[in-house]
């Protein structure tokens, strides 16, 4: 088989199980409004949970980085990208969350990739969440240690996999809140046994930081738990983008020596660092905001349990709703977009084949008539 029969198979192979990806042009904005093709709609996909991606103290914040700076960092950090700006963010960071250190990557992403692969040896073993991010998994797919992943949110799968002979070290990895079913992770539990096992443990909280914890700390704050190595991101709550590494002085100084992640990428703008350190001191002030949330959250879900289908218990800004068939979830995203809500239908390989879904997630900016309206679309389009 040449390249090009190969790929034309895979395209075909996505076409013909309609889970082929395509890309919808956003013309302004991503907070409460979306607008595509010169038409608002109400959005209700985005991750912009506080709406601080409009914000205008964090827009005069990255515009005053910008021309302090310029627009780009220039190089990694470890050449001339490490900028005043950054430092402080760290810093910052450090002292909310408190740790001795943190580290800032250019993504979420790449921040999981470049723990996971500076960690792990051949001789070590690596336990993740079933339905942990396509970042952990695959990076602990292609790293020499041993995968094994525990049932979704099950301690006891987990503390079974954890007995199990082990030659080195072992790196237990979990979300805080799930992206796609907006569940939480029974975080004490898996805490406890990860240190009986005397591991590390690695949580990923990129849907919970901003929204849960004091000050929105996250889903560690709010359970009480303090992982040895805490991702956080800022393409969710903070409304910008990048994310951080807490951890301690020593992991921190390894990281810097060994994640290449790190190393060999250019550092994010200094004017994202600046615009960053204004989103955190939005986010640490932003109670009213969580408040709004979780209101529309308990909205959202008091009015759905009135109706015609049914969701995924989560307490999160992220509501599910599991459709099934891939042509069926397509086809109820474009009818509600005709009807001015902009919904994205997620299906395999993102999620379980069977269980394509309309990932519906709410924001601090929505209104009660927003959430209302939605609904009553929804209903009328499950309805039929």
């Amino acid at each position: 088989m040449s390249w090009q029969a190969r790929i034309e198979q895979a395209l075909a192979d996505r076409r013909n199980s309609d889970s082929f990806r395509t890309r919808q042009i956003n013309d302004r904005g991503n907070g409460r409004f979306l607008t595509s093709g010169g038409r608002q709609h109400l959005n209700f996909s985005g991750n912009d949970y506080l709406g601080l991606s409009q914000h205008p103290e964090i827009i005069r914040a990255w515009q005053t980085g910008a021309e302090k700076y310029g627009v780009g960092s220039g190089g990694s950090g470890h050449v001339t990208g490490f900028s005043t700006a950054h430092h402080l963010l760290e810093q910052e960071l450090a002292d909310w969350l408190g740790y001795p250190r943190a580290l800032l990557f250019i993504s979420g992403f790449a921040a999981n990739q470049a723990v996971v692969t500076a960690l792990a040896q051949k001789q070590d073993r690596i336990l993740a969440d079933k339905l942990s991010h396509a970042s952990l998994l695959e990076a602990a797919m292609f790293s020499p240690a041993q995968l094994r992943r525990f049932i979704h949110n099950d301690a006891q799968s987990l503390s079974g996999l954890l007995r199990l002979s082990v030659e080195g070290l072992q790196l237990v990895v979990t979300e805080g809140v799930f992206s796609m079913d907006g569940d939480q992770a029974p975080l004490k539990e898996i805490e406890s046994a990860t240190r009986e096992a005397k591991g590390w443990l690695m949580v990923d909280d990129a849907h919970g930081v901003g929204v849960l914890g004091d000050q929105g700390r996250g889903s560690c704050d709010q359970q009480q738990v303090k992982p040895d190595l805490l991702v956080i991101t800022f393409g969710k709550a903070f409304g910008v983008s990048g994310a951080a590494v807490l951890c301690s002085e020593k992991a921190a100084d390894y990281l810097l020596q060994f994640a290449r992640h790190l190393i060999y990428s250019t550092a994010m703008p200094p004017a994202q660092a600046t615009a960053l350190s204004a989103a955190l001191n939005v986010v640490r002030k932003g109670d009213e905001l969580r408040s709004r949330l979780r209101e529309n959250i308990a909205r959202f879900r008091a009015c759905a349990a009135q109706l015609s289908f049914k969701l995924i218990e989560s307490q999160t800004a992220i509501q599910p709703l599991i459709v099934g068939e891939n042509a069926r979830t397509l086809r109820l995203a474009a009818s509600m977009r005709e009807r001015g809500f902009w919904l994205t239908a997620i299906r395999p390989p993102t999620v379980p084949a069977g269980s394509a879904r309309l990932r519906i997630t709410l924001t601090a900016d929505h209104t009660s008539r927003d959430i209302e309206t939605l609904l009553e679309a929804l209903d009328d389009e499950i309805r039929g």
